[in-house]
């Protein structure tokens, strides 16, 4: 087919050769539109629709991976969000436990140095009941052996006078 339009158009150029304008408008000019526009319709058939189609396949998986990265980026920051919430809760929760047992230790505390006082007043109190009746048993020991020393002197001064 191609060196049937080259045969014509040779034919055309040997036997139109007039005198030649900057423009000739013989056979080779729509030859050679046709030739170009094969060309085309062929490298278009062959080159540029894969080519295209490739470069929109590849736009597509760009734009949706794109899509999923924005996606699980979003999902990431909403679960980070809701853990650092939750670590605050946590943390809040554990400060108020914390509170709470130091003020249950306190009144714990507070409790048995109430007690421990109250024990040892009471401890003080029966010591000193003690103190007090081991002073009157002995005070009344040393009134008896007064009472009798007493006697004594008395009957050795009235005894040596009569």
């Amino acid at each position: 087919m191609w060196t049937g339009l080259t045969l014509l158009a040779v034919e055309a150029v040997e036997t139109t050769e007039e005198a030649g304008g900057l423009f000739d408008l013989d056979a080779t000019l729509p030859l050679m539109a046709i030739q170009f526009l094969i060309l085309m319709a062929v490298l278009n058939a062959i080159f540029y629709k894969p080519l295209g189609a490739a470069i929109d396949e590849r736009d597509t998986y760009v734009r949706e991976t794109k899509g999923n990265a924005q996606e699980r980026l979003a999902k990431a920051e909403k679960l980070a969000a809701e853990y650092e919430q939750s670590l605050a809760d946590t943390r809040r929760d554990a400060r108020s436990v914390i509170e709470k047992a130091q003020a249950e230790a306190q009144q714990i505390a507070s409790a048995n140095q109430a007690k421990a006082q109250q024990e040892a007043a009471a401890q003080r109190e029966s010591v000193q009941k003690e103190l007090d009746e081991q002073k009157a048993t002995a005070m009344s020991q040393l009134e008896q052996q007064v009472d009798s020393l007493s006697d004594q002197i008395l009957n050795k001064l009235l005894g040596s006078a009569a």
